[in-house]
């Protein structure tokens, strides 16, 4: 197979599993790449030039490690060493007072979510305005939820651990979040009961984000129409629940205590 800078690392390890050992040996930074939800998530998106923007290396570093596998390097592209993904004209055109910033990562390390906080600081923007949220990963489930509110979206990865998502609206409308109901769970008994022997369980309280709400969406893809997913979770998932709703699958929210919430979602 002939690969260039602009290569995807999905499509790396499609072509040969093995590349995984040998991107993961050239920066401690792609360990990550071990966890498969991580590497499904990050593997499809991420070209050659843009992993080694983020593991601090070279375009040559991957293709010396990957000629031995059985890669042929594009001449044309052999020297490429980075992909610059150009700025949306929001960003290239905004001036610097009006970049509003908003550092999520410490409520996030507190074990809360930062929903309540960014629906504050969307709500408050002012025609012209662009939202930068700091995070530790790209937070496609915002991306989303603001996507369907009209907002266009930037994601830069400064470092492994270091991700701004711009986040802009052309148009004054204001924000407006649709909160789901996460107080249904009256039936609750008479659901488990119905599900009995028919639900697949899924644990994502050791997880972190985003990594719980993909787990489940994942877990859902693969759900037999005749069973019940049961989540444990440490918090109500507020980015998943629209999901459901669009997804026009039922859910009950029950929770157990401070740190411990439990979902059922299944198919009417």
């Amino acid at each position: 197979m002939i690969i260039n800078a602009k290569t995807k690392i999905a499509t790396l390890l499609k072509q040969n599993p093995g590349a995984l050992d040998a991107i993961i040996s050239i920066s401690p930074k792609f360990e990550k790449l071990r966890n498969p939800l991580l590497r499904k998530l990050m593997a499809s998106r991420t070209t050659i030039a843009m992993a080694s923007k983020v593991g601090g290396c070279s375009v040559e570093d991957f293709f010396k490690k990957l000629q031995p596998l059985g890669f042929e390097i594009d001449s044309q592209t052999k020297e490429e060493e980075s992909e610059i993904k150009p700025l949306p004209g929001f960003l290239k055109n905004a001036e610097a007072r009006n970049i509003i910033d908003l550092d999520v990562r410490p409520v996030i390390e507190s074990g809360k979510d930062p929903l309540r906080m960014i629906q504050q600081k969307v709500s408050e923007l002012q025609p012209g305005q662009v939202l930068k949220i700091i995070n530790t990963f790209e937070p496609t489930p915002l991306i989303q939820l603001l996507g369907k509110q009209g907002f266009e979206s930037y994601t830069d990865t400064i470092e492994t651990d270091l991700i701004y998502t711009y986040f802009f609206k052309k148009d004054s409308g204001k924000f407006s979040f649709e909160k789901a109901d996460t107080t249904n769970s009256k039936d609750w008994e008479e659901l488990i009961k119905r599900f009995e022997n028919c639900l697949v369980t899924v644990d994502v309280r050791h997880l972190e984000m985003p990594l719980p709400m993909h787990t489940i969406l994942d877990a859902l893809n693969q759900l037999p129409d005749h069973k019940a997913l049961y989540v444990y979770h440490k918090r109500i998932p507020v980015f998943l629940l629209p999901e459901l709703e669009e997804r026009k699958l039922s859910f009950r929210v029950k929770e157990i205590r401070e740190g411990e919430v439990h979902l059922l979602i299944y198919k009417d």
